[in-house]
């Protein structure tokens, strides 16, 4: 009888072994089985995350090759954008003049203004024009060496510019944007760039003041008369109107300050 205890006692811590060794096996297995399922619920909510900023992020890009559809939206985009400084630089000009109003002089911005006044009154209006015979220009290998000749410049415009300003211009318009202090004439391949937008032939500048003093002002320029040259010779558009009544609506200043050149020393 003591043999058959002894080795029944064996079989019986054996038995229990291998059950402890298998229990340990079994929550070991479930505990990375918890672990997994977890790490793949954070990579999935990772992976979302990552695909809904995306979205938003891109939610108003356009996707096109169609260079126009683009430069027609970011014209769209310039004309809010444009419309929400027009208001805003409304509001501070109004608050301003309130400030003044009060007798506030210790305010900071006390009798400045954000905002260019509507004026109206006699003036000049200039018209420059590509020349219609610039098709002619092009050879048969459809060279345009000579395009330039048939096309308005920068320096035109700038030339027109400059001498109503010297013959006493007080405000002034170029199309519909109206000539501020940071105001610049630039040309973008045949298109003029002004202030975020762009224009095409023909271009238009208008100006309020002294009616004769600007028309003689055309005149005497030198850059003008040498323009005239190459209307007569290549077609340019070149057109001359006084008006007796002009009307400029009211337009935001720039806001950014003005920097001067300082002579080195």
């Amino acid at each position: 009888m003591g043999k058959v205890d002894k080795m029944a006692k064996k079989a019986a811590g054996a038995m229990t072994g291998k059950g402890g060794r298998v229990a340990g096996k079994h929550a070991a297995n479930a505990r990375t089985s918890v672990l997994g399922s977890i790490s793949v619920v954070i990579v999935i909510a990772f992976v979302g995350f990552l695909i809904v900023t995306n979205m938003r992020v891109n939610r108003t890009a356009i996707v096109s090759s169609d260079a126009a559809e683009l430069v027609e939206h970011q014209v769209q985009r310039v004309d809010g954008l444009q419309a929400e400084v027009n208001d805003l630089a409304a509001q501070v000009d109004s608050l301003s003049k309130q400030v003044t109003a009060n007798g506030d002089a210790d305010a900071e911005d006390s009798g400045s203004s954000t905002m260019l006044p509507a004026v109206e009154g006699p003036g000049v209006t200039v018209t420059l024009n590509d020349s219609s015979m610039w098709e002619s220009a092009v050879d048969s290998s459809g060279s345009s060496a000579d395009i330039d000749k048939y096309v308005v410049h920068q320096g035109d415009i700038e030339a027109v510019v400059d001498a109503l300003w010297a013959g006493g211009a007080e405000s002034m318009q170029i199309m519909d944007q109206r000539v501020l202090p940071t105001s610049a004439v630039i040309c973008s391949g045949t298109l003029l760039l002004l202030q975020g937008r762009k224009y095409s032939p023909p271009y238009v500048i208008s100006a309020i003041g002294p009616t004769q003093s600007m028309l003689d002002a055309l005149d005497d320029s030198e850059a003008i008369r040498i323009y005239k040259q190459y209307v007569d010779a290549f077609g340019l558009g070149y057109e001359v109107e006084q008006e007796a009544h002009l009307e400029f609506a009211a337009a935001p200043m720039s806001l950014q300050p003005l920097q001067y050149a300082k002579v080195l020393q």
